[in-house]
């Protein structure tokens, strides 16, 4: 199993509106997490900052079947008016965060 972390942040008064959205998630974008091998997502928020994480069998799988992705895009563009994601300056690629601790 790997993991897999990411960073963004929410425009100023769209964190309800944010929420809102991933409680109406299209089922068609459910798939491609799930063929995308990507279990135990979850997303936390504090202030402005989100933070996301799943696990999955292949970061580098994962990271392929969303970037060539119809759905994903779509959902990219309907998100871009409430967030802001974090990314690699070389890559375009959201940022991955540097784990320093596991317990486990």
């Amino acid at each position: 199993m790997e993991r897999f972390t990411w960073k963004a942040y929410i425009l100023p008064g769209m964190l309800e509106e944010y929420i809102k959205r991933h409680d109406e998630i299209w089922p068609e974008m459910t798939q491609v997490l799930n063929d995308a091998g990507i279990r135990n997502y979850t997303i936390w928020t504090t202030g402005e900052e989100l933070f996301g994480y799943y696990e999955c069998d292949s970061v580098e799988y994962a990271a392929k079947v969303q970037r060539e992705s119809e759905v994903v895009a779509r959902w990219n563009v309907y998100m871009k008016d409430v967030m802001v994601m974090a990314t690699d300056p070389e890559t375009g690629e959201p940022q991955m965060l540097r784990q320093v601790f596991l317990h486990g």
